[in-house]
């Protein structure tokens, strides 16, 4: 499509400048700065970039040239010296013309993208706290790319550092992301120190390339150590079911100490289940896992040992491994387990009993938060 040329009118004063200047050879005044900057500030709301801003001025310059007072008498008077000194001035005009046309146009970008980074932020807090109806979010919502009728899914990143809109690491996802995807149904946003991507249903290599760019970010930026993925939904409540999840997922990562950096919200449902009732999980750990109490060194060796054995579905030299201990010190941890509880972990259904026991402690914070 054909751009509309920039008119003649964010020309200014520029002609009567050089015809001044190649007369008398004096500098531009800062009056007339000030307004080449404010025509550039016009012309970047208006939506016309700074290249051809500038070569609208060049254009006009190569226009006057010839018929620049100055040019012309150094020209009758037929020696190159006046006429290479009224160059210099007249050049030396364009030069501080353009400059103040470039900070205008620039400061004016500036502020656009503030406002665009506030109004951002406004939204997707109104998004994901609903504190604005559905057909205002849903008008909303089509300025960033969003249709929030379709199904979209959502990731959340969180570091050791938390991000803000000026973390180098947000700046760098956002441009990789835009760049490849573009806007449509696609939104970066931080929100409590963490890093969100929205992403329409469908559109997995978003979030794949999302997960990607925030665990190696770049030189100087450190790399989150999780990912969490809710699920797909549908509209305005679906993009903050599917949030909330991945914030979720989070949570229960941090309480449990998994070790995994890609958490999937529907491959850890079974967490809120379990915290669904707390007085029978508790009922559970105080049950079956009380007594290892009792042990020499306290719970903890004892916890351990169920969650590496499951992690590493039983075989003993790998459990072993996990835990930086020989096969028969774990032997016999798996016979003090069986002795003070009364659960064998080598039977299927009991084995089971342990593991929900020890996922529920881990939960709970026991037994260093007690029960």
């Amino acid at each position: 499509m054909k751009r509309e040329p920039i008119p003649s009118a964010f020309l200014g004063d520029y002609p009567v400048l050089l015809s001044e200047v190649s007369d008398t050879g004096r500098l531009p005044r800062r009056a007339e700065l000030d307004a080449f900057r404010e025509l550039g500030e016009r012309a970047a709301e208006r939506g016309h970039g700074l290249q051809d801003l500038v070569g609208l001025y060049l254009a006009e310059t190569r226009r006057l040239w010839g018929a620049l007072p100055g040019v012309l008498n150094a020209a009758r008077a037929g020696g190159p010296t006046g006429h290479v000194r009224t160059g210099d001035a007249v050049l030396g005009a364009v030069e501080a013309a353009v400059a103040a046309l470039g900070e205008g146009h620039e400061r004016a970008q500036r502020l656009a993208v503030r406002q665009e980074e506030g109004e951002r932020r406004e939204f997707i807090d109104d998004l994901l706290y609903g504190r604005s109806d559905v057909g205002r979010l849903a008008e909303r919502a089509q300025r960033f790319g969003l249709h929030l009728a379709d199904r979209h899914a959502v990731a959340v990143a969180a570091t050791v550092e938390a991000y803000d809109d000026v973390h180098p690491a947000v700046r760098r996802i956002e441009r990789e992301l835009l760049g490849r995807f573009g806007k449509h149904d696609v939104l970066l946003s931080t929100k409590e120190g963490r890093l969100v991507c929205i992403a329409a249903s469908g559109d997995s290599a978003v979030l794949e390339a999302f997960a990607r760019l925030a665990e190696d970010p770049g030189p100087g930026c450190p790399a989150a150590h999780r990912i969490a993925f809710g699920r797909e939904h549908a509209g305005a409540g679906g993009v903050v079911r599917s949030y909330e999840e991945a914030v979720e997922a989070l949570t229960f990562a941090d309480r449990i100490g998994l070790r995994e950096v890609r958490l999937s919200a529907e491959k850890m449902l079974v967490f809120p289940v379990l915290l669904r009732d707390g007085e029978a999980i508790s009922e559970l750990v105080r049950t079956v896992l009380g007594p290892l109490a009792r042990a020499r060194g306290g719970a903890v060796p004892l916890l351990k040992t169920i969650e590496e054995c499951a992690a590493a579905g039983y075989v003993n030299a790998e459990a072993a491994r996990r835990l930086g201990v020989s096969v028969r010190t774990l032997s016999y941890r798996l016979e003090r387990i069986k002795a003070l509880t009364g659960y064998d972990p080598g039977n299927a259904l009991q084995r089971f009993s342990l593991e929900t026991a020890e996922l529920g402690a881990r939960l709970l914070g026991w037994p260093e938060n007690g029960l």
